[in-house]
C-alpha cells in the first residue's frame, strides 16, 4: 500500500542554559530548559535522505547558548520569541519553529549578621535556593520505652554562583579536569538530622520552629563559606546546625554536585567571560558525610535510601 509522509518536527530538546548577570557584587540567574523543534519542507530528508534542507540540531543547540550571550535573557518569553524569529527567518526550508522553556526559579539566601560573614564581604548578594522543591521528611520510632525521631528535606537546591574553587587535586593519567578558581557551586541537599529527645521525660522539641531554624542554618552557611571544595561546604553547614540547634546530635547529608560547565563559545566569535554555563544533570560528583556533635555516636543510616 502507498505511503505519504504526515506530519513531521525535529530539534533539540532539554538545552540547560544558566546566564549568569553580574552587576558589580549583585548577581542574577536566569535557569532555562529549552527545547527547540523545527517544522517545513523536510520531505527529502524523509523519503532519501538528503541533508540539503536540515540544519543540525547541534546548531539550534549552538544557538541557545550563543543568544543566552548575545541577547541576555530578559524573560522566558523574549528569549523564545529571538530564537523561534531566527530559526524561521534564517532558514528558508524552516517554515515554523516551536521553542518551549521551562524556567527554574531562584530566590536570594538571606545571610545571617556580618560577623559571621567570609571575610572581606559587606553582603551576600550570590547564594540563592531554588524556590518550592524542597521535600520536608521526618521518621519517629518508639519501643514503647524510648524515642528515635530522625527528620530532614529533600531535593532542595541551592547554588553558588562565585566564591568556590577546586584545584590542587590528585592528577594521574587520567585526569583532565582543568582546576577552578572561580566556579559555580550547586548541590541539591539531601539531609537528616537526629534530636536528642529520647522519653517522655524530656522537654520535647518545638518541631516547627527547630526545622525553620535548621533550614535557615544550612542554607546560611552554604551562603557564607568560602568554598574550596563540596566537602568542606557540607561540613559547615552541618556543624553550623549542631552549634546552634542544641536538640540536635547528628545529621548526615548526600550532596550531589551538580555541574556548569563554561560553554566554548569562542567558535561563534563570543567570548564567555563566566557568563553562559552547560548545566549537567549525570554524571555527578556524590559527597555525602555525617557531622556530629562530640561525644555523640552516629545512628542514622550511611545509605539514606534506607530511611
Amino acid at each position: 500500500m502507498p505511503t505519504i509522509l504526515g506530519q513531521n518536527q525535529y530539534g533539540k530538546a532539554e538545552n540547560r542554559v544558566v546566564k549568569i548577570t553580574r552587576d558589580g557584587a549583585t548577581h542574577h540567574i536566569k535557569d532555562l530548559n529549552v527545547s527547540v523543534s523545527l517544522s517545513g519542507d523536510m520531505d527529502e530528508v524523509h523519503y532519501s535522505g538528503s541533508n540539503v534542507h536540515v540544519l543540525p540540531t547541534d546548531t539550534t543547540k549552538n544557538t541557545v547558548f550563543a543568544f543566552a550571550k548575545e541577547h541576555g535573557i530578559e524573560s522566558a518569553e523574549q528569549f523564545g520569541i529571538h530564537l523561534a524569529r531566527h530559526f524561521v527567518s534564517s532558514q528558508e526550508p524552516i517554515r515554523t519553529a516551536r521553542i518551549r522553556i521551562e524556567e527554574y526559579a531562584w530566590e536570594r539566601i538571606e545571610a545571617s549578621d556580618a560577623n559571621s560573614r567570609f571575610v572581606g564581604a559587606d553582603e551576600v548578594k550570590h547564594s540563592f535556593v531554588r524556590k518550592g522543591q524542597e521535600t520536608r521528611l521526618t521518621q519517629i520510632t518508639y519501643d514503647g520505652e524510648s524515642w528515635e525521631v530522625v527528620s530532614g528535606l529533600k531535593d532542595l537546591v541551592v547554588m553558588n554562583s562565585t566564591n568556590s574553587e577546586f584545584w590542587g587535586f590528585v592528577k594521574d593519567k587520567y585526569t583532565t579536569l582543568p582546576e577552578a578558581y572561580d566556579r559555580i557551586l550547586a548541590t541539591q541537599v539531601s539531609a537528616r538530622w537526629r534530636f536528642n529527645w529520647t522519653d517522655d521525660e524530656q522537654k520535647m522539641p518545638h518541631w516547627e520552629k527547630s526545622y525553620e531554624q535548621t533550614r535557615k542554618h544550612l542554607l546560611q552557611a552554604f551562603a557564607e563559606t568560602y568554598s574550596l571544595s563540596l566537602q568542606q561546604t557540607l561540613y559547615q553547614m552541618g556543624s553550623r546546625v549542631i552549634n546552634n540547634r542544641g536538640e540536635i546530635d547528628e545529621i548526615r547529608f548526600s550532596l550531589p554536585n551538580r555541574h556548569h560547565f563554561l560553554v566554548d563559545l569562542e567558535p561563534f566569535g563570543l567570548k564567555n567571560d563566566n557568563e553562559v554555563y552547560y548545566a549537567a544533570d549525570r554524571p555527578y560528583g556524590l559527597i555525602e558525610a555525617t557531622v556530629l556533635r562530640d561525644g555523640c555516636t552516629a545512628k542514622i543510616p550511611v545509605d539514606l535510601t534506607n530511611l
